[in-house]
This record gives structure tokens, C-alpha cells and sequence, in this order.
């Protein structure tokens, strides 16, 4: 370790957090149940194990936190990481869950014209710490427990399975019962569809669930709305899925964000129907959620509801989910790093995260 550099205490697994014995677990508990930003709060450990800790290790990986309150009571997040990079994440209480909403990038590389983090390009991957940190920050900020948070959506910034080493490390803390001790059927992981990704995603089995954004049924028009879709075309994509089935038996989500004359054909309707004949899925129609500069527009409510039925019609399950959080750029496709009039708060004192 070069001298003066505190390393980043969440990347490790709870079983391998220093201390001895039975200290890994004291710790992390404080990481984990009791969501603490000091480990100077970690009163049952030693005053010497504890000073040991603070010089070595740190707990943040962000420099600031800003909240953004939606008047709809979700929060959307933006942090600055420790080299000054940025990315986001939002919180969603409901009466009977808690949900976040996490990033792996910093920006993205897929570029989808309808999303505003496509539009921002990639910065950078995430690392597992800086995945984890973003709950445990939330958790923090809402004065709840970290193991309060029971679902999680890999929905934020960025392409999971393009940093899947990462995102996988991550989330085996979600599931360690040491750590966030979560379900592994309330975290999702959404991909624009990446074959290899979701190969490695079947072999590893750890139960989590697999979103798709699919788009468009048909090549030519998730082309023009998807630019990795000149990589792998659907057929490609949709072959990795049944894989993921056969091995699974999970059901997958598809997504699709209606666009205005795009995507919203009855035609395409009855294509994604068929595509999705064989395997146990659920469509979400997402209806686009406007943002500065955007190149598409969303489909009417007429057309969402028309574009439901038929897919019902055929027998697909199909919900339409409407986004929380749009008025402060919250919503799905509007993460953008973009600040309006922040409620602004340090998670840790002057430089202790450095």
C-alpha cells in the first residue's frame, strides 16, 4: 500500500475485512446493519483496532453527496467521487418497500438516443466499492439502516454487463449474509443486451434477476435507436436469454421505452410476441421521460395503452411503469449529473476520505 493512501474498505467481502476472528463480523456489522461513516462510531471494537482501522482503510468513496427531493417523495442522488468524477443514483420509498436505483459507470457507453446518460458518454467503470457506497450513502442520508434498503435495481449509469468483475463483487456483499444480507430475487441487473455478459451472468447463477432493454422487436429500428445494437443483433441477444432461461428458470423483464412512430407500431407489437414466445417473461413499457436536447419524443397515452393490450392480447404479461422522480431529472433516462438547487451534505469530515 503506498504510504498516506487509505484503501477502500468496501471491496473487500465481509470475510475478508481485517481484524481478527470474530472482529471481521463486528465490523461488518457497523458496515453493513448499522450503515456507520467513522469507524470511530465502532464502539465495541478496540480504541487501538479502531485508530489501526482509520489509518489504513477508509469507508466513503465519495467526496460530496447532493440530494435532490422529488415532490413524488423519491431522491435522486448525485455523488463526486474521490477524483472528482461524477454519477448518480435515486432512492424510492413505497409503502411496503424501499428501493434503489444504482450506477455502475460514470456516464455510458451505450449511447441510446432516448437516454440522457447515453448522451454524456463513458467516463469511467465503477468500482464494487463505489457501487456498494452509493446504497450505504443513501442509507445514511435517510437516517434508516442500510439493511432496510430490500431492493435494488442496476438501472442507474452505465452498462452492467460491460463492468460485470465489478458489478458481480458488488453484489455478492448484497447477498453475503455478513453483509446486506438481501434476496437475491429483489436485485435486478438491466442490460441493453451484451451476449457475453449474459452467458457469464447464467453460469454464475446467484439468483439475481436479469432485465433486458430491448427497445424494438426488429433490427433495423433498434439500430436507429440503439447504436451497440450494430454489435449484436437481436437474434444474438435473444439466443443468450434463452440460455439464461434454460439454466435459470428465472423469468426475464423486458423493457421497452415507447417512442413517438419509432417502436410503437401495432406490427411491432405483435413481433415482440413472438419473440418472447417459449420463455417466461414480462414486458415493461416504459413511456419516454423528456429531457434537454433529446432527438425522440414518447408515444401519446393513447398509443402506450394501445400498444398494452395488444401485447396482452397475445398473451404477454405486460405492465406500463411510469417514472418516478422526473421533476429533478430523476426518472428512467434522465440521469444526466445534472443539480437543481441541491440540499447539500458531507458525509464525512474535511478531507477523511482522501
Amino acid at each position: 500500500m503506498t504510504e498516506g493512501v487509505l484503501r477502500p474498505i468496501l471491496d473487500l467481502p465481509p470475510e475478508e475485512l481485517p481484524g481478527e476472528g470474530f472482529r471481521k463480523a463486528q465490523i461488518a456489522h457497523w458496515l453493513y446493519a448499522r450503515g456507520v461513516r467513522d469507524f470511530a462510531e465502532m464502539t465495541d471494537l478496540p480504541k487501538a483496532l479502531r485508530e489501526a482501522l482509520a489509518q489504513a482503510w477508509r469507508i466513503s468513496e465519495f467526496s460530496l453527496v447532493e440530494a435532490y427531493p422529488s415532490k413524488d417523495g423519491s431522491v435522486k442522488y448525485l455523488f463526486t467521487l474521490l477524483d472528482g468524477k461524477k454519477t448518480e443514483a435515486v432512492y424510492m420509498p413505497y409503502p411496503n418497500r424501499k428501493t434503489v436505483c444504482l450506477s455502475s459507470m460514470v456516464g455510458c457507453p451505450a449511447g441510446c438516443t432516448f437516454c440522457a446518460t447515453g448522451a454524456l458518454g463513458f467516463g469511467r467503470n465503477l468500482t464494487a466499492a463505489e457501487i456498494l457506497d452509493q446504497l450505504l450513502a443513501i442509507a445514511h442520508h435517510q437516517g434508516i439502516s442500510p439493511r432496510e434498503i430490500r431492493n435494488v435495481v442496476l438501472m442507474g449509469m452505465g452498462e452492467p454487463l460491460l463492468n460485470l468483475a465489478q458489478v458481480l463483487k458488488a453484489v455478492r456483499v448484497m447477498l453475503h449474509p455478513k453483509g446486506l444480507a438481501m434476496s437475491p430475487r429483489r436485485i435486478t441487473l438491466s442490460t441493453v443486451g451484451i451476449p457475453r455478459g449474459i452467458y457469464r451472468l447464467a453460469e454464475e447463477d446467484l439468483g439475481i434477476r436479469l432485465a433486458l432493454s430491448l427497445h424494438a422487436p426488429d433490427d433495423e429500428t433498434r439500430r436507429k435507436i440503439i447504436p451497440t445494437a450494430h454489435r449484436y443483433p437481436i437474434a444474438e441477444i435473444m439466443e443468450a436469454v434463452r440460455h439464461y432461461y434454460a439454466k435459470t428458470k428465472r423469468r426475464v423483464t423486458f423493457e421497452y421505452t415507447l417512442l413517438k412512430g419509432i417502436n410503437d407500431h401495432p406490427w411491432q407489437a405483435r413481433l415482440l410476441a413472438r419473440l418472447l414466445k417459449g420463455i417466461s417473461a414480462h414486458v415493461n413499457l416504459i413511456p419516454f421521460n423528456p429531457w434537454e436536447g433529446a432527438p425522440v419524443g414518447g408515444t401519446p397515452k393513447p398509443g402506450i395503452l394501445a400498444f398494452a393490450e395488444e401485447l396482452r392480447r397475445l398473451g404477454v404479461p405486460t405492465s406500463i411503469r411510469f417514472s418516478r422522480g422526473q421533476d429533478v431529472g430523476a426518472a428512467c433516462g434522465q440521469l444526466a449529473l445534472k443539480a437543481p438547487k441541491p440540499l447539500t451534505f458531507k458525509l464525512l469530515p474535511e478531507g477523511a476520505g482522501q
